[in-house]
Parts: C-alpha cells; structure tokens; sequence
C-alpha cells in the first residue's frame, strides 16, 4: 500500500448503511440499518455513487415496467443492469463491512 492509501486507510470512520433506504449513517441511534462499515471518505464516496447508479437503475427499471405490457428482451436488460448495480453495493459493503457484516453477507450469498 503506498504511503497516501495508507493514511486514507488509517482514516476510516464507522458508518451504518441502510441498504434498502439507500442510506449511509454516521448515527447507528438515527435509523435502522443492516450493515455496520469502515471507510475513508474516498470509500464513503464510492459506496454514495453506487446507491446513486442503483436508484437511478431501479428508477428506470420501474417506468419501463409501467409502460410495457409485455416482458421482453429490453425488461431483461433492464433487470440485468439493475442486479449488477445491487451486487456492485453489496460488493462494496462486504469489502468495507466488519467482521459482523462480512459473515452476515457470505451467508445470504450474495458475493462470490
């Protein structure tokens, strides 16, 4: 690890995610969450885009559905984008999680 990913390593805070509310805490009192982390702002970050791109998935997910009447290969693709962006979050969240979250996480089987 170089010396600056180092110091961003030695700067990491505990936040609690809220996967289906899309939330990152700092407060664990301030709303119910599934996961407890460990991430530098630079993580913070990355771990807040990847709950935009999924909100924007599943946003567009959902106004395709209300307009189409039959499934098709599009409603596939759709669906296929908005998995790799759930499996993208949980990749990350594993990766920052606690020992706690990691096991809860692997047991579920959601990351390979």
């Amino acid at each position: 690890m170089t010396e600056h990913g180092q110091e961003a390593a030695d700067k990491r805070k505990t936040y609690y995610v809220a996967l289906g509310a899309g939330q990152i805490l700092e407060d664990r009192e301030a709303a119910p969450f599934e996961y407890e982390i460990r991430a530098n702002e630079e993580e913070l970050n990355k771990l807040q885009e990847l709950f935009e791109e999924l909100a924007s998935a599943d946003e567009a997910t959902a106004s395709h559905m209300m307009s189409a009447i039959l499934v098709s290969a599009s409603d596939e693709d759709m669906n296929a984008d908005y998995d790799h962006q759930f499996q993208k979050v949980y990749q990350l969240i594993y990766e920052l999680g606690t020992e706690k979250t990691k096991r809860h996480i692997e047991s579920i089987g959601v990351v390979h």
